[in-house]
């Protein structure tokens, strides 16, 4: 099948013209649609601006982009660590593209968005300011696939302006398809040990180094900001290795490796990083020429020494992204790594009355949210990522952790509500509104259950679940949907004698009724319902006299195929009506008449269905109202819509089999 990007230069050519973007106009919105700055943009193709544009540059190593003068200097950061990993960038870069002839002004980037690798396909119009490009740009050179980037992922999300509030962990996993996690170098003053960041750099992960000095870690200012050892606020330093040199005094000293992206030259060009170990540092008299030559042979462009200890003072956090095995395989820096992470990952949805219950917080509702359960068959760490697809306006999102380990039997349905309020969660991530929340777990060998939510009930968007360990399996529990109760039983003997000798019971109906009924003593759905606007007592239980709800009465207890029911059908509906109110009364906690639509399941439960999330989702959407609730009238035509449906057997009518996610 033709691809899009294909389709569109084949169009170009019959039309001779060059690709205008209708889904991300050359228009001031695309740049801005809340602030109004006071300029306008201008929008140029790259040979307005250049003589010789390029799209990418392969004879030069050198990382030369700047953000220009209304960039964001976090993804200039992000762009820096893709760059410096070559297999990665040309996948998210495909390198075919160019602007020699045939040229017809559209070029393509992948990138990793709400859960899987989308194509997005830009013309190559530019925002400029007095004839120069006004975001991302290259500074020494002429390439012009950082803008192109950008205004890609600006397209993604709506506008240049949106990615003022984007962040730096949540464009490296855009980027690079990984999980990001954030660890600080120094945890309560105590720093991070060198084990640690061995163990970082032996699984397929690129680790980078950073200065965070604001409050808010994830967001980085635009302005380059130096530290006087020459390390620049908010770069990332990949973590390239560690080693000790071996001192003349017989004792030595523990080394990192980093990587500068914004370096020009090799180890000793200057320019960079100047405290101790550095090119023109001391340190380096302490060593033998032979250990000195050792250490230097191992850097490359870009690379320099720096001590573990320093790097403790220096830096404020390990910013890292673990890639699964079948992402790091065309990474050549990660195809020697002893461990390879292996990715397990569902993806779902949030829905009204269905999957979204919230936090902890509601606990009434809180077990309808989406139930994994993650299999271990070691101990071991792992990385639970939840990433939400709602990007213009997101939600306060995070997970909650429980051990199943002492639940004995074999779990194959959602646990109820009755077990989240007798267990304690095991681990809580933050709540927060970012994009992606990640934490790292130590983990026993066993049974455990994530439950991923938003913080307020009723809350709606998709989201994916991500899980990166060495011997892990994710399932989704899902309920089977069966009749467990007959939920419009006959009436019994005793259940007869009794509704006809109580006053107040439906003996009191009789007149009313065989006044409508023909001469066969029956009623039809019209007379059913003036039946039931002259008998029922309020406008509480009269939402049950809708013509919808006749209609569905008539069609399930009619024998004759007639459309016509007997009194004896009538008092027999009544008294289920008088049920079914009970059960409807105890779930409605806040306001009496009015049924929370998170609540549904439990109440259908009550009288006998138990139902998928597939089958109920369908009934919250033909009876929720536009506030997320339903009416007694709204609860009776579910019960008697299921009652139809299920034939009133009791047999299973729809099992679906429980599958593990891979």
């Amino acid at each position: 099948m033709t691809s899009s990007y294909e389709r569109i230069k084949s169009e170009c050519k019959k039309k001779n013209q060059l690709w205008e973007d209708p889904d991300f106009p050359a228009v001031q919105t695309s740049v801005f649609y809340h602030q109004t700055p006071p300029f306008t943009f201008q929008w140029k193709r790259p040979q307005e601006i250049l003589a010789q544009p390029v799209f990418i540059n392969d004879s030069t190593t050198q990382f030369d982009i700047t953000p220009g003068k209304m960039g964001d200097r976090w993804l200039v950061s992000c762009l820096g660590v893709l760059y410096l990993s070559k297999g990665l960038f040309y996948r998210v870069v495909p390198a075919d593209q160019s602007f020699e002839s045939p040229y017809y002004g559209v070029f393509r980037f992948r990138l990793w968005w709400c859960g899987e690798w989308v194509e997005v396909l830009v013309d190559d119009r530019l925002p400029t300011i007095n004839g120069k490009l006004a975001f991302l740009q290259a500074q020494n050179t002429n390439c012009f696939w950082p803008g192109l980037l950008e205004k890609a992922y600006a397209k993604l999300h709506g506008s240049y302006e949106a990615l003022k509030y984007g962040t730096l962990l949540d464009g490296l996993a855009d980027l690079t398809g990984g999980i990001t996690e954030s660890i600080p170098i120094r945890a309560d003053n105590v720093p991070i040990r060198p084990a640690i960041m061995y163990s970082l750099l032996d699984t397929t992960s690129i680790v980078t180094c950073t200065v965070n000095t604001s409050t808010n870690t994830a967001q980085i200012r635009n302005q380059l900001e130096k530290l006087p050892s020459g390390i620049c606020v908010g770069s990332n330093y990949r973590l390239c290795s560690l080693d000790k040199a071996e001192t003349l005094m017989g004792d030595s000293v523990q080394l990192v490796r980093l990587r500068d992206p914004m370096s020009l030259g090799n180890f000793g060009n200057g320019g960079g990083y100047n405290g101790d170990w550095s090119s023109l540092s001391n340190s380096w008299d302490r060593v033998s020429v032979q250990e000195r030559d050792r250490l230097l042979g191992q850097l490359d462009i870009g690379d320099f020494w720096m001590s573990f200890a320093d790097l403790t003072q220096i830096f404020t956090h390990l910013e890292c992204v673990h890639l699964d095995s079948d992402t790091a395989r065309d990474e050549p820096s990660l195809s020697d790594k002893s461990r390879k992470w292996l990715m397990r990952m569902y993806q779902g949805a949030w829905r009204k009355g269905v999957t979204a219950g919230g936090c902890r917080n509601n606990p009434d509702s809180f077990h309808i949210n989406p139930q994994l359960q993650l299999f271990l068959n070691e101990k071991e760490d792992v990385i639970i990522s939840l990433n939400q697809h709602s990007v213009m306006e997101p939600k306060v999102i995070g997970f909650t952790l429980y051990n199943l380990s002492a639940v004995q039997n074999k779990i194959s349905e959602c646990l109820p509500k009755s077990f989240f309020k007798k267990h304690k969660s095991l681990q809580n991530s933050q709540y927060t509104n970012s994009r992606q929340i990640s934490q790292r777990c130590c983990l026993d060998a066993g049974r455990y259950l994530i439950m991923a939510t938003t913080f307020e009930p009723m809350e709606e968007s998709a989201f994916s679940v991500r899980v990166l360990g060495s011997s892990i399996r994710l399932s989704l529990l899902e309920t089977q949907t069966m009749l467990l109760l007959d939920p419009f039983p006959s009436l019994n003997a005793s259940q007869k004698i009794q509704a006809d000798l109580s006053g107040s019971g439906t003996a009191q109906y009789e007149p009313v009724f065989l006044q409508l009924a023909d001469d066969h003593k029956t009623i039809n759905c019209y007379d059913l319902q003036e039946l039931l606007e002259a008998c029922l007592p309020n406008d509480y239980i009269k939402s049950c006299a809708s013509l919808d709800v006749c209609r569905q009465v008539v069609c399930l207890m009619d024998k004759t195929n007639r459309g016509r029911i007997t009194f004896t059908d009538f008092k027999v509906f009544m008294v289920n009506l008088k049920s079914w109110q009970g059960v409807f009364k105890i779930h409605t906690k806040e306001k009496s008449g009015i049924l929370r639509a998170e609540r549904l399941r439990d109440a259908l439960y009550d009288v006998g269905f138990q139902l998928s999330t597939e089958i109920l989702s369908i009934l919250v959407l033909r009876y929720m109202r536009r506030d997320g609730t339903l009416r007694l009238g709204d609860y009776v035509s579910a019960i008697l819509h299921l009652t139809m449906a299920f034939g009133k057997s009791f047999s299973i009518c729809d099992c679906l089999e429980k599958s593990y996610i891979d």
